[in-house]
C-alpha cells in the first residue's frame, strides 16, 4: 500500500505543484520521492512508500536497466508475480512484485499485462521510447486511483482525491477530478511538450469472466459440475488459496475480526495458513465496540477457538463523533452507510498503528456483495435478479466498502488484503448457478456457511450467526451507533437547513438530518465535488428511505428472535 502521484504537461511550478503529492503523505509512511522525467521538464512522479516488500530496491518510480525509457509507478500487490518471473524466464533487477509489470509489457503490450497481474493495483506507466502514457486499475479498483485531465492535455493522477483538488491549471480555475474506473486501463499519447491526447479507454475485465492469470495458476485442479459437494469441495480450495497468496509481505500481518461470518473466516483461515507458512509471530485479531457490543463478544469466541493473540478496543460515542470530520476527509464521501461503517474501521486502525506492528491487515471485505450477504436480498424477486444485483454491487465496490476499507487503513499506514475479492475465487463463485446462491431457510449466504459447516474453522454459532451491520454491530442493540448518531445531530441540524436542503445541494439532495450533516462537512473540505458520489448506497426491493439494516423487517424479526 503506497500513494503515487504524477503529473504530465504541467504549465505551472512543479516544485509547488508538488505540494499536493504530500496530501497522501498517510499512504507511505517510510520513504518519499519526487522525480522529474528526463527529456519533460513539466512531467513527474511523487511517491509516498509503505515498504511491504523489497527493503532495498522498492523506491518508485521503478526504472530497470534493461528498459531505461520505462517509468512505473504502482501501488498494489501482484500476488502471481514469481510464477510469471519463472514462466516466462525474466530477469529481474529487484525483488518488487511490480517490476512484472515492466517485463509483461515488453513482452505483450498494455492489454496482456493487465490481464494477467492477479492482484490489486493502481498504476501510471510512462513507455518514453513510444511516447505513450498507460493508466490500469485492478477488477473491484481495491486499490484506489483519481485523475485530472484538462482540454489542453494536461493531467495529473493520483491514489487519493485530495491530491489533485488544489491543483492549479491556466486554461481551468476549477478542475475536474474523477475516480479511474476499476478493470480498465487508459491509453494516451504523450506529445513532445509533455501534455497528453486519450486514445482509448478499455474495459480488459468483467468479475465474471476467469482472468486470464488462472492459466499459469498453480491451483489443484476443479473438480467439474454443480453437485453440492464438488461446488463446495472448490470453493474451500479457492479460498484457501485466496488468503495463501496474500502472505506475500516482509511485515507483520494482523487481522480486523469483527465476530461476523466473513472476517471470521479469514481470520481463521489466515492462522491456519501462517502456521503452516512456519510464521514465528502470532496472528494478531483486532476488534472494536462499544462495551457489550454484539461484535466484541462474537470476535472474542472466535479468537478463543482459533487462538489468535486477540485485541478488543473500546470506543464511546463522544470518540465516535468526534472523528466523524476527519474519517469524512479521509473517505472523500459523504454517503451515509459507508460513514456510519468508517467510524469503527477508522479508530481501530488507529489503534493498530500505534499499539502494535502489524502492518498488512486482513479483512473479509467483499464477501456481503459477492455471496449476496446483504438482508434485503431475502426479497430478491428472482435469482436472477438476485444476480443481478450482486454484480451491480460489485461493480459499485470502488464507491462504498471498497473504498471504506482502503481509506480508513490507508489513514493510518496500513495495508489491507481482501481475500473475498480474489480474482479465482469471486469469478467461481459468480459462475455457480444463481439459484445456488440465494438466500435459504431465512438464512443468508447460505451457499458460503455450508460450504465451510464441517472444517471446525470458526464455531458453529459465529458460522451461522445473522448478518449485523458493521456500524451497528460495534453498538449494544439497546443503544446503536445508528441511534447514538441520530440523536446528535438531531441537535446540528435544524428543520429550516432541511427545507432549503434541495437549494443548497441540489446533487443526491440529502433527505434526512444525518445526510445534510455529513454533507455539510463534505462541502467544506471539497467543495463542489458532489459529483463523486453517483448515489447513496441504500436497500433494493424495500421501501426503507435509510441504509441501516436495522430498519429492515427480517432484521427486526432476527433481533427479536
Amino acid at each position: 500500500m503506497c500513494g503515487i502521484w504524477a503529473l504530465f504537461g504541467s504549465d505551472d511550478c512543479l516544485s509547488v505543484q508538488c505540494l499536493s503529492a504530500m496530501k497522501i503523505a498517510h499512504r507511505g509512511p517510510d520513504a518519499f520521492r519526487f522525480e522529474n522525467v528526463n527529456g519533460y521538464t513539466n512531467c513527474c512522479f511523487g511517491f509516498h512508500r509503505l515498504a511491504v516488500v523489497d527493503q532495498l530496491f522498492g523506491m518508485q518510480p521503478i526504472r530497470v536497466k534493461k528498459y531505461p525509457y520505462l517509468w512505473l509507478c504502482y501501488n498494489g500487490e501482484i500476488y502471481n508475480h514469481k510464477k510469471l518471473q519463472h514462466h516466462f524466464e525474466f530477469e529481474y533487477q529487484t525483488k518488487v512484485d511490480g517490476e512484472i509489470i515492466l517485463h509483461l509489457y515488453d513482452k505483450g503490450g498494455i492489454e496482456q499485462t493487465v490481464c494477467m497481474l492477479d492482484g490489486v493495483f493502481a498504476f501510471i506507466l510512462l513507455d518514453t521510447a513510444n511516447k505513450k502514457v498507460f493508466l490500469g486499475r485492478d477488477t473491484y479498483g481495491v486499490r484506489p486511483l483519481f485523475k485530472a485531465m484538462t482540454e489542453d492535455g494536461f493531467l495529473a493522477v493520483c491514489s487519493e482525491a485530495k491530491g489533485l483538488v488544489n491543483l492549479k491549471h491556466s486554461m481551468t480555475p476549477f478542475l475536474k477530478v474523477e475516480p479511474f474506473f476499476p478493470g480498465h486501463y487508459e491509453v494516451l499519447d504523450l506529445k513532445p511538450n509533455g501534455k497528453v491526447a486519450s486514445v482509448e479507454m478499455v474495459k480488459y475485465h468483467h468479475c465474471r469472466d476467469e482472468p486470464l492469470h488462472a492459466l499459469y495458476d498453480s491451483v489443484e485442479k476443479l473438480f467439474p459440475g454443480f453437485e453440492i459437494e464438488t461446488v463446495k469441495s472448490n470453493l474451500r480450495i479457492l479460498f484457501d488459496n485466496a488468503v495463501k497468496k496474500r502472505l506475500m509481505t516482509d511485515r507483520r500481518i494482523g487481522c480486523l475480526l469483527s465476530g461476523g461470518l466473513d472476517s471470521s473466516l479469514v481470520a481463521a483461515t489466515l492462522l491456519k495458513q501462517l502456521k503452516e507458512a512456519q510464521v514465528q509471530y502470532p496472528l494478531q485479531t483486532f476488534a472494536i465496540g462499544m462495551e457489550d457490543s454484539p461484535d466484541l463478544l462474537a470476535a472474542r469466541k472466535v479468537a478463543n477457538h482459533i487462538g489468535s493473540e486477540h485485541h478488543e478496543v473500546l470506543f464511546n460515542s463522544e470518540e465516535g463523533i468526534q472523528v466523524l470530520d476527519e474519517v469524512i476527509f479521509s473517505l472523500e464521501t459523504y454517503d451515509i452507510t459507508t460513514v456510519r461503517a468508517s467510524v469503527g474501521m477508522y479508530l481501530v486502525s488507529k489503534y493498530i498503528r500505534k499499539n502494535t506492528d502489524s502492518v498488512v491487515i486482513f479483512s473479509g471485505e467483499g464477501s456481503d456483495e459477492l455471496t449476496q450477504g446483504y438482508i434485503y436480498f431475502h426479497k430478491a424477486p428472482s435469482p436472477e435478479k438476485a444476480e443481478e444485483e450482486s454484480e451491480r454491487l460489485l461493480r459499485e465496490l470502488y464507491l462504498f466498502d471498497v473504498l471504506r476499507a482502503d481509506r480508513t487503513t490507508a489513514a493510518h499506514g496500513l495495508e489491507l488484503r481482501v481475500p473475498f475479492l480474489d480474482h479465482r475465487f469471486s469469478s467461481y463463485y459468480l459462475s455457480l448457478p444463481p439459484d445456488m446462491r440465494v438466500p435459504k431457510n431465512g438464512i443468508e449466504k447460505h451457499l458460503l456457511r455450508e460450504t465451510f459447516e464441517d472444517s471446525n474453522l470458526i464455531p458453529k454459532e459465529i458460522l451461522w450467526r445473522p448478518k449485523e451491520a458493521f456500524s451497528d454491530g460495534i453498538t449494544s442493540v439497546k443503544n446503536s451507533w445508528f441511534q447514538i448518531l441520530q440523536d446528535y445531530i438531531e441537535h446540528q441540524v435544524d428543520d429550516a437547513a432541511m427545507a432549503s436542503a434541495a437549494q443548497k445541494f441540489p446533487i443526491n439532495t440529502p433527505k434526512t438530518k444525518e445526510g445534510y450533516y455529513y454533507r455539510q462537512i463534505f462541502e467544506h473540505h471539497y467543495p463542489g465535488r458532489a459529483d463523486w458520489l453517483p448515489h447513496y448506497w441504500m436497500p433494493r426491493w424495500t421501501s426503507a428511505t435509510d441504509p441501516s439494516a436495522r430498519t429492515l423487517t427480517h432484521y427486526k424479526a432476527s433481533a427479536k428472535a
